[in-house]
């Protein structure tokens, strides 16, 4: 349609939107977490048995909320953009084989996992586009 032909040349302000927006969403999922303790990051941590990794689930669960907070700042100011998608992309990966295979889950299967898998392809996406002219990295 001729009314959105010109839409095209705004591309790196809808990815600051898109930036901005998700990186809210991000800190604010994952500084809870962080603030919630050890015993919290054991049970996040534990999801990576679903990978087949049993060790050190505080660890990886303090990772995972830190991967949160930080990457979504990071997403936000467009700052090691492409390695905090990597990251956050890794983060939902293991949020959704948790949603598909977890006891805990609301409604296991894929639509447990539906918005994990959606974040996750919004990384994947974001990763190869990169972060927009109004980013600190600037690619």
């Amino acid at each position: 349609m001729a009314v959105f032909a010109k839409l095209g040349r705004y591309q790196s302000t809808g990815l600051l939107l898109m930036r901005i927006g998700l990186g809210i969403m991000m800190i604010l999922h994952g500084y809870p977490k962080i603030m919630d303790g050890k015993e919290h990051w054991v049970k996040l941590g534990g999801n990576m048995k679903y990978l087949g990794i049993n060790a050190y689930p505080e660890i990886w669960g303090f990772l995972a909320s830190i991967t949160e907070t930080l990457g979504g700042l990071f997403l936000l100011i467009g700052f090691f953009f492409r390695p905090s998608c990597f990251f956050l992309m890794f983060t939902m990966l293991v949020a959704a084989l948790s949603g598909i295979y977890g006891a805990h889950a609301a409604m296991p299967g894929i639509m447990g996992a539906s918005e994990a898998i959606e974040l996750g392809s919004v990384f994947l996406a974001l990763f190869i586009i990169g972060p927009g002219k109004y980013s600190v990295d600037k690619s």
